[in-house]
């Protein structure tokens, strides 16, 4: 059994850490659509990734799976569809609009906000660590509100609808692959209502724009299939803890885009609100660090007890 558990924990450590390297890298996949809107993008990812999880499900016999689910399940299902929508679509947007280091922002403040919707929801104690880091966030936020001019609703956007998102995923009883085909099907009468209406009104950049155009389109599929399929793998098999510390990977390297190649205008103001975020992330991650290795020690203390004759 415990060599079992060891190789769950490697197997979700190493496709949380896929997960949000290939996240990481979106701003270059999604830089390459033009001239598709943020909602044709959002459209195409939908549609292309059901079809790829439905092909994976029959050539893995597990499409009966889908027949198998309750009402509550479904409703779980369409709950995290909505999340991982609001979430895709505010990305994108983000992306195509020039607001990179706001995205990331959003990243770097989603483990804080799964704090708060875990006081909120399952009442949870917080420790003095985790109350330190989240009024250095909220202070943080003040500061690049005032800096921009405006709340940064797409860092907030994201943070808050990705954090549900792993919530939901978190407790839905269905193996990755089935979750996000079920999650797709949900998804995809609205994706596909929508892209007919592009295509009818001829507003739409699938046609016209040479077949290599079209393909990265369709490649949207893959692309947010695989990811998410990693980190449904890691999310039921690590702690989110340890996805939470994973997660920095990715904004880690959307900021690196986004002030070193897109030249976003970065102030000092920015920078000291970023630093902030930072400071809170180091003593949020500290303390889940010692308190898990507190948790290993007393459980080892408890299994050594009970040993002795």
């Amino acid at each position: 059994m415990t060599q079992r558990a060891r190789s769950d924990d490697s197997t979700g450590l190493l496709s949380g850490v896929g997960a949000y390297l290939i996240w990481g890298l979106f701003p270059i996949f999604f830089g390459l659509l033009a001239p598709a809107g943020s909602l044709e993008v959002l459209a195409h990812r939908m549609v292309w990734t059901v079809l790829l999880m439905l092909v994976v499900l029959v050539v893995l016999g597990r499409l009966g799976s889908l027949r198998g689910m309750g009402a509550r399940t479904w409703g779980l299902v369409s709950a995290a569809t909505v999340a991982i929508g609001i979430n895709w679509g505010t990305y994108i947007y983000a992306i195509v609009s020039g607001h990179v280091v706001e995205a990331a922002l959003g990243y770097f403040v989603n483990p804080l906000v799964s704090v708060l919707l875990g006081v909120l929801i399952f009442r949870e104690k917080l420790s003095r660590a985790q109350v330190a880091a989240l009024v250095l966030a909220a202070i943080a936020v003040v500061i690049i509100t005032v800096d921009y001019g405006r709340p940064p609703l797409v860092a907030l956007t994201l943070a808050l609808s990705f954090a549900t998102y792993g919530l939901i995923k978190k407790v839905i009883p269905l193996d990755p692959r089935t979750s996000l085909t079920a999650e797709g099907v949900v998804a995809a009468p609205f994706a596909v209502a929508y892209l007919v209406v592009l295509a009818v009104t001829g507003t739409g950049s699938f046609f016209g724009n040479g077949v290599g155009h079209s393909l990265l389109l369709m490649a949207g599929g893959p692309v947010t299939a695989v990811p998410l399929l990693l980190f449904g793998v890691a999310a039921q098999r690590i702690p989110l803890t340890t996805l939470g510390i994973l997660q920095y990977l990715t904004p880690v390297l959307q900021m690196v885009w986004g002030v070193a190649v897109m030249h976003e205008v970065m102030p000092p103001s920015r920078w000291i609100g970023f630093a902030l975020i930072w400071t809170a992330l180091v003593v949020f991650t500290t303390d889940a660090l010692v308190r898990a290795r507190r948790t290993r020690r007393q459980a080892q203390a408890a299994v050594e007890a009970v040993a002795v004759p």
